[in-house]
């Protein structure tokens, strides 16, 4: 005879079917376009049914708000009607302070970046009064932006910062382990002094002119300190030369290209 096998045993030993999670019937074709129209759905689905179909909510029972309650003694009236739910004696002459949530201010932020973004990206600058120039990546400030530079010898592009949002990350990267930032390069590096503007007297109104920005000696140092090495590292790329022209170019688009089919 042959051995019994119990049945819980023969239910885990049969195979499990892969579940293949099936296609929906309107699915993108490409470019937006989708297989079947508005109307066409429109009578598969049979909207047509629930158009107008309207159902009644059930409606709640609701609780009595005054109960008969009997009284004993020949001179009570023998009933009286009492409140189910008593109100308050006494009210308070001053609202309650409601517990807020605390602000979540923006130094506590999270601060996120694109996985395609690492250190030694190109970047395509897409604002500001660089657009269109290539620049290299070096890394990320507190603040959430991006600490770039052209290198400037290259596109006169110097050191600055700007958001992840107006940037596009190519596949081109440099290899800059090597690269040693200066320590003072931060969020608060970036900042302008804006002197106070003096009381106006009589006779000053013309004699008293705007002075314009001027780059200090101290970013003029950590620009050529951070580009000589930047340099080093762009000649250590196999494709030095072409990658020297491909940093000096602009980008644009012409006529019939569109940004989301391009890859950079």
């Amino acid at each position: 005879m042959a051995p019994t096998v119990k049945p819980e045993k023969a239910a885990a030993e049969k195979p499990k079917k892969n579940h293949k999670p099936g296609k929906p019937r309107n699915y993108d074709l490409g470019n937006g376009v989708v297989r079947f129209s508005k109307t066409r759905m429109f009578h598969k689905k049979a909207i047509y049914k629930f158009l107008g179909k309207k159902v009644k909510a059930p409606k709640k029972p609701q609780k009595p708000r005054v109960v008969e309650k009997q009284i004993g003694g020949e001179k009570n009236g023998g009933k009286r009607f009492v409140l189910v739910k008593k109100r308050c004696a006494s009210y308070p002459t001053q609202d309650r302070i409601k517990p807020r949530p605390a602000k979540k201010y923006f130094s506590q932020h999270k601060r996120t970046l694109r996985d395609t973004i690492t250190p030694g990206t190109i970047l395509i600058l897409l604002a500001g009064s660089h657009k269109g120039k290539r620049v290299v990546f070096l890394k990320q400030l507190y603040s959430g932006l991006l600490l770039v530079t052209g290198p400037f010898g290259i596109n006169a592009c110097p050191l600055r910062r700007i958001s992840q949002r107006y940037v596009i990350a190519t596949a081109t990267k440099i290899d800059i382990s090597e690269v040693k930032l200066p320590e003072n390069i931060n969020d608060k590096y970036f900042e302008r002094k804006r002197e106070k503007r003096a009381k106006k007297e009589e006779g000053d109104i013309f004699q008293t002119k705007k002075e314009g920005y001027k780059v200090s000696e101290v970013r003029k140092t950590d620009q050529k300190t951070v580009d000589t090495q930047v340099m080093a590292a762009v000649k250590k790329h196999a494709d030095h030369k072409v990658l020297l022209a491909y940093l000096s170019a602009m980008w644009g688009l012409r006529s019939s290209q569109y940004p989301h089919r391009l890859k950079f």
